[in-house]
Formats: C-alpha cells, sequence, structure tokens
C-alpha cells in the first residue's frame, strides 16, 4: 500500500476534525431561543406549531401565536414573546373557543 497516501488521508481526516469543531463552535443558534408570537407576517423563521407551514416566511398573519423568530436568550418575554409552553397552551384555548 501507499505509504504517503494513507498518510496523506490520515491528515485529510485530522484537518476536517477540526473544521467540523469550528463549525459547531459557530452555531447561530446557540445563544439564541424560539420567541413565539411575535413574527410580523412573511417574516417567520420556520415552521409553525399548528402545521399549517414547514418553512422560513411562510406565515400570513402577524404576531401569531404559533409562529416564531429567534431572538437572543433572555429578550423573548421581554418583547412580548411566549416560550413554547405558553404558545402551545394559547393554541389549544384558541382551539377550544
Amino acid at each position: 500500500m501507499n505509504h504517503s497516501l494513507v498518510a496523506s488521508a490520515a491528515l485529510a481526516s485530522v484537518l476536517a476534525m477540526g473544521l467540523l469543531d469550528t463549525a459547531q463552535a459557530q452555531d447561530p443558534a446557540k445563544d439564541k431561543e424560539k420567541c413565539y408570537g411575535i413574527a410580523k407576517a412573511g417574516a417567520n423563521d420556520c415552521a409553525n406549531l399548528s402545521g399549517s407551514h414547514s418553512c422560513a416566511g411562510q406565515n400570513k398573519n402577524a404576531m401569531a401565536v404559533d409562529e416564531w423568530n429567534y431572538v437572543a436568550k433572555g429578550t423573548c418575554v421581554k418583547i412580548g414573546g411566549k416560550s413554547l409552553e405558553e404558545a402551545k397552551a394559547a393554541l389549544a384555548a384558541k382551539k377550544q373557543s
């Protein structure tokens, strides 16, 4: 077997592992939390709780309780948003009425 090929493959693997660690350390959601009920129409970050869509930017109503945006951790309540549990409870209450 070609020893230089083995050595090159090993070096490439080690370098790739280093890149993966760096990518995980720069996770943008790490210092953020989902905040429900604050998304403007067409400006949600991803799928909603009710399951009516599965992508960002698809909400039709502003400030819908089942829509969310990422915000800095600890700021959701300050800006009038809800946690996941609060949003689920509000959504369930809305369905019952």
